[in-house]
């Protein structure tokens, strides 16, 4: 059965940030993931981590200005020296927290241009190198233009390509079901073919992002092929619950 990490962005949202990893273990949760742990100190993090006996999965480096609508800044190349600082600031992170995967945002860019291609692969690179001397895994996502439009990696395909021409031992691909199914369709060949990169798996329901089990994809069929296909990361549930958090776990019974 995959192991399963609570998204604590959008999932127990009834409790404060900090108290979501309490509300995470509660629940029966080995693991957690979010989006940012920068609005607190990183030994305070690791603090409620650790009182709840939680792993963590990932999170992400910072990507900008998210309430301004800013989802990275790899591609961006007058944001070059911005990026880099924030790799380093994620890395730091990483030792006191103690995550083994940080996920890197592309940004907001045509990914036709030519200058948003150099600094993406620039940005890459350089993220991959930084993180893999602290000895922490990278993660790039592929992100569909219906829920991010404008985002920069959006296709699968050419995430892969990446990877490979990169051939950095710790570059992996994050593989969300949900964003899969939206952009390609295909989400069960695209797992076995492209196992051999994944470095982390995310779920919810397509075309809602609910709990698994209530959209138009069979998600239990789905988890089972990760087992087959010897799948051995975390599932991070990043789905948004669509009543309150415990009451729409009940899913997990079917697994």
């Amino acid at each position: 059965m995959p192991r399963f990490a609570a998204n604590l962005t959008i999932m127990f949202n009834e409790h404060d940030f900090l108290d979501r990893f309490r509300a995470a273990a509660d629940a029966g949760f080995e693991a957690v993931e979010y989006l940012f742990p920068y609005d607190y100190p990183a030994e305070m993090v690791a603090e409620r981590l650790a009182s709840a006996s939680l792993k963590q999965a990932l999170f992400n480096m910072p990507s900008g200005s998210w309430a301004i609508g800013e989802r990275g800044l790899a591609a961006l190349p007058e944001r070059r020296e911005e990026f880099r600082a924030s790799v380093h600031k994620a890395v730091d992170y990483a030792r006191i927290i103690g995550t083994p995967l940080l996920h890197m945002m592309a940004g907001i860019a045509d990914a036709s241009d030519q200058p948003a291609i150099a600094a993406y692969r620039d940005a890459v690179a350089f993220a991959a190198d930084t993180t893999g001397e602290a000895g922490v895994g990278l993660v790039i996502e592929p992100i569909n233009s219906r829920d991010m439009p404008g985002y920069f990696l959006n296709d699968f395909d050419r995430a892969a390509t990446l990877i490979a021409e990169l051939d950095h031992s710790n570059l992996k691909l994050q593989f969300d079901i949900y964003h899969r199914q939206i952009m390609h369709g295909d989400v069960l060949t695209a797992l076995k073919h492209m196992m051999p990169i994944i470095g982390h798996v995310q779920i919810a329901s397509v075309p809602r992002r609910h709990e698994p089990g209530t959209g138009e994809l069979d998600d239990f069929r789905i988890l089972a092929a990760l087992d087959e296909l010897g799948y051995d990361g975390y599932v991070g549930c990043e789905y948004r619950p669509e009543g309150e958090t415990l009451a729409g776990l009940s899913w997990m019974k079917n697994i």
